[in-house]
């Protein structure tokens, strides 16, 4: 129940599919384990709140242990086809397609954390405002404001990354 989300928060947050993947599993061992604390109608913002966690203790044993992101421009193993990817109508369609989500999977990579884990639970996940706040521990309000930069910050990268003129929309 709600794996490709779990899974999908999990490798933007940690940046690395294998990891991710370990994470995932850890969050539903954790669910079984405490599923009698779990009290409320939404499970996806739970499992969220629980995958974050894990991912955040993760990390920060990665970065004591200073271990370098996978998720380098010049890394040159093949990446995971994101679950949500749809197929294309046409070649040409499928290429600028593929060119765009590299992109965008690169760019949300490069946000600072706090507004990468908003966008991701917002873009990715739909979760409301609410749901958001709930899972990162901050005012909702704060919430809007990471989006909104976050969106500013994404508009920026993409016009600089597609050779676009800044402050000019496309």
């Amino acid at each position: 129940m709600h794996l490709d989300d779990v899974f999908a928060l999990a490798r933007y947050l940690l940046r690395n599919a294998e990891d991710a993947e370990d994470a995932v599993q850890e969050c539903y061992l954790r669910a079984l384990r405490h599923f009698d604390s779990y009290h409320g109608p939404a499970m996806k913002p739970w499992l969220l709140a629980i995958v974050r966690n894990v991912c955040h203790a993760k990390f920060t044993r990665l970065a004591k242990q200073e271990i370098s992101a996978d998720f380098s421009e010049g890394d040159s193993r093949p990446e995971r086809i994101p679950i949500w990817q749809e197929n294309s109508p046409s070649p040409e369609a499928a290429l600028i397609g593929q060119h765009d989500d590299d992109t965008i999977r690169r760019l949300v990579a490069a946000l600072p954390h706090a507004f990468r884990e908003a966008i991701v639970l917002r873009e990715v996940n739909n979760l409301s405002y609410q749901e958001i706040a709930k899972i990162a521990g901050v005012p909702v309000g704060t919430v809007m404001s990471r989006l909104a930069r976050a969106r500013s910050m994404l508009r920026s990268a993409w016009n600089v990354a597609e050779g676009a003129i800044p402050g000019v929309r496309g």
